[in-house]
C-alpha cells in the first residue's frame, strides 16, 4: 500500500513520496494530480481511497456525534490523506485545543490510535463558530483553507427540535451558506457535502431524493431573524413553521434551498440520512454519546424511569447505524467528484445529487425496536435503575395520557413528597416535566410514516467495488437488527449511563429486587382497585334496594 507523506513547505506546496508537487496554479495542479492519480491507480489502493488520496479535508460538526465518526473512520481507512481542518469554537472555559483533546480521549478512537499512532499531526484545527458571520474564521485561517482544502463536509448543525429560531436560523440556514461561499474559494474543489436529514421535508408522504421548495428563502429568514426582536420571533416562530413540526426539520428544508441557490457549478451533494443511532460494527460496537430519539426513550425504558410513549408501534422506525451512515456519506462525496468528471456545463449547474440513506431496504417497526430494546435490556440490566422495565408503545393519545398521569406523575408526586418530609430537594416531577417535553417532540415522528426513494444510494453502492463495499461497508440490507440491538443496548449501558459491564452481577441481583417489588406493587393496587370497585358497586346496589322495596 502507498503511503502517502505530506510536508508542509510553508503552506506553498505539498508533496507526496511518488514525486508529484501539488501547487498553487490550478492548471499545474490539474496536470500533476492527474499524473499522481495515474500512479495511484496501480496501487493497491481501492477507489474510494484513491479519491482521498493526498488530498486535505475541511470538516464543520466536528466535535458531534456523526462528525466525530466521520473524523475516525477517514483517519483509519483513508491512510493518504493529507491533513483533516476542524472547524471548532471554545466552549465552556476551553479553547479548541482542550476541546480537539477531549475529542481523541474518546474511546472511539482507540483503534485508530493503534492502527495509525501518528494521525494527530493530521489534525488541524481551525477557531471558528457556524454560529458567528463567515463561520467566525481569520483571514488567515481562511486562506489556509482555500489553499489547502479539496473536500468539504458541512456536518455542522444544531439538532435540538425546539431550538428557539434566534439560534437555529444562524446555525441551520446562514452557515451552509457561508461554507459556499468558502467553497467557492477554494482552487481545487473536488467535493462539498452538505449534511442534511430525511426529515427535512415531513410535510410530505413520499419523500424523493430531489430538492424541493423551501418554505422561505433563506436570505430573507436569515434577515428576519437578525434584525427582529427575540420574543416577536417566538411569537411568529408557529406562523413561520406552518406545516413543519419543528424549528430543526424548517431550518434543515430552507437550509436545502439555500445550496440550491448557492452552488452554481460547484460539486455539489445533499446527504439525508434517517435517525442515526449508535455504532453496528466499527471502531466500537454500540458507541454512542447522546440521548436523542430512540436512543433516549431506551435509556429512559431502561432505567425504569419510562413507562410509556405515544407511538404507533406498526410503523417503520427509520434507524440506520452511525457507522454505516458515516461510511455512505464518505462514498457520496467520491460519487459526487465522479459525477462530476462525466457531466456537460449544464448538468453540473442544475443536478445536485441527493442521497436519502434510509432503512427501506431493511425495515424494522417501532414494536420490534421495543421487543429488541426489552429483549437486551433484561440481558444487561444497569446497576442505575430505580424501577424495573415497565415500557409499552401507546398509539392513542387517551391511553398514553392515562399512563403519564398513573406512573409517571403520581410516583413523582408521592416521591418528592416524602423527599420533602425528609427535609431533601425533590426532583422527581422536574426530571418528569424534561421526560414529557422530550416525549412531546418525538411524538410527531412517532405516530407518522413515511414514503422514501433511495434510488441513488443504491445506484452508489452498485458503482462501489467488492473492496470498497468491505472498507465503506454501508450497504442497510446486511444488518442483523437482532444482533445490532443486543450491542445497542450494550452501548447505552455503557457510553451513556456510564454503568461499565463489571457491575453486570450486582445489577441483575438488582433487577431481581427490583422485578419482585413491581409484581408486589402491582398486586396491591390491583387489590386497591378491586376493592374500590367492590365498594363501589356495594353502595349502587344498598341505594338500588329501596327504589325496588
Amino acid at each position: 500500500m502507498v503511503e502517502v507523506l505530506v510536508e508542509p513547505c510553508g503552506q506553498e506546496a505539498r508533496v507526496l513520496d511518488n514525486g508529484c508537487k501539488l501547487n498553487d496554479n490550478p492548471t499545474e495542479h490539474l496536470v500533476q494530480s492527474d499524473r499522481c492519480d495515474l500512479i495511484l491507480e496501480q496501487s493497491n489502493l481501492s477507489p474510494i481511497q484513491q479519491f482521498y488520496n493526498g488530498q486535505s479535508i475541511f470538516i464543520t460538526g466536528g466535535t458531534g456525534f456523526v462528525g466525530k465518526l466521520l473524523i475516525e473512520k477517514l483517519l483509519r481507512e483513508c491512510p493518504g490523506i493529507s491533513f483533516i481542518y476542524l472547524l471548532v469554537r471554545p466552549k465552556k472555559g476551553k479553547d479548541m485545543h482542550q476541546r480537539i483533546e477531549e475529542i481523541f480521549d474518546d474511546p472511539l478512537f482507540d483503534k485508530v490510535k493503534e492502527k495509525r499512532p501518528k494521525f494527530r499531526h493530521q489534525i488541524v484545527a481551525i477557531a471558528g463558530d457556524c454560529g458567528q458571520p463567515g463561520l467566525g474564521i481569520s483571514p488567515a485561517d481562511r486562506q489556509t483553507i482555500t489553499r489547502e482544502v479539496s473536500i468539504v463536509f458541512h456536518v455542522a448543525a444544531t439538532v435540538r427540535f425546539d431550538e428557539k429560531m434566534k439560534l437555529a436560523v444562524p446555525i441551520n440556514v446562514r452557515s451552509p451558506k457561508d461554507v459556499m461561499d468558502l467553497c467557492r474559494e477554494i482552487s481545487y474543489l473536488k467535493a462539498f457535502i452538505h449534511v442534511s436529514t430525511a426529515y427535512a421535508n415531513c410535510t410530505r408522504t413520499h419523500i424523493e431524493e430531489k430538492v424541493y421548495e423551501a418554505p422561505i428563502d433563506g436570505d430573507k429568514l436569515a434577515t428576519i431573524v437578525e434584525y427582529m426582536d427575540e420574543k416577536l420571533i417566538e411569537e411568529i416562530t408557529p406562523r413561520l413553521l406552518g406545516a413543519w413540526p419543528n424549528t430543526y426539520t424548517y431550518t434543515k428544508a430552507v437550509a436545502e434551498g439555500i445550496i440550491v441557490k448557492q452552488a452554481g457549478d460547484l460539486p455539489v451533494g445533499i446527504f439525508r440520512p434517517g435517525i442515526v443511532i449508535s455504532t453496528y460494527q466499527e471502531p466500537v460496537r454500540g458507541w454512542i454519546d447522546n440521548l436523542y430519539g430512540p436512543t433516549g426513550v431506551a435509556a429512559g425504558a431502561g432505567t425504569g424511569v419510562l413507562r410509556s410513549i405515544h407511538c404507533d408501534g406498526s410503523i417503520e422506525a427509520n434507524v440506520v447505524p452511525g457507522d454505516l451512515t458515516v461510511n455512505a456519506l464518505i462514498a457520496c462525496a467520491w460519487d459526487v467528484a465522479n459525477r462530476r468528471k462525466s457531466a456537460t456545463t449544464k448538468e453540473r449547474e442544475n443536478d445536485i445529487p441527493v442521497y436519502n440513506y434510509v432503512s427501506k431496504d431493511n425495515p424494522i417497526t417501532y414494536d420490534q425496536l421495543k421487543l429488541l430494546s426489552e429483549k437486551y435490556g433484561l440481558e444487561f440490566p444497569t446497576s442505575r435503575a430505580i424501577w424495573y422495565y415497565s415500557f409499552r408503545n401507546n398509539k392513542h393519545r387517551i391511553i398514553h395520557l392515562m399512563y403519564v398521569y398513573l406512573l409517571h406523575l403520581l410516583p413523582a408526586l408521592l416521591i418528592d413528597t416524602v423527599t420533602l418530609c425528609l427535609g431533601k430537594q425533590p426532583r422527581m416531577l422536574k426530571i418528569y416535566k424534561k421526560i414529557h417535553k422530550f416525549m412531546d417532540v418525538l411524538n410527531y415522528f412517532s405516530i407518522h410514516e413515511w414514503k422514501f426513494s433511495n434510488d441513488n444510494i443504491k445506484e452508489l453502492l452498485n458503482k462501489m467495488t467488492e473492496e470498497d463495499r468491505e472498507n465503506f461497508a454501508c450497504d442497510i440490507t446486511d444488518i442483523d437488527w437482532d444482533q445490532y440491538f443486543r450491542t445497542y443496548i450494550r452501548g447505552i449501558r455503557m457510553y451513556l449511563i456510564k454503568d461499565p459491564l463489571d457491575t453486570l452481577p450486582k445489577a441483575r441481583i438488582k433487577w431481581q429486587r427490583l422485578y419482585w417489588t413491581h409484581q408486589v406493587v402491582k398486586l396491591i393496587l390491583g387489590y386497591a382497585l378491586l376493592r374500590i370497585c367492590w365498594l363501589t358497586l356495594s353502595l349502587l346496589f344498598r341505594n338500588c334496594i329501596p327504589q325496588f322495596a
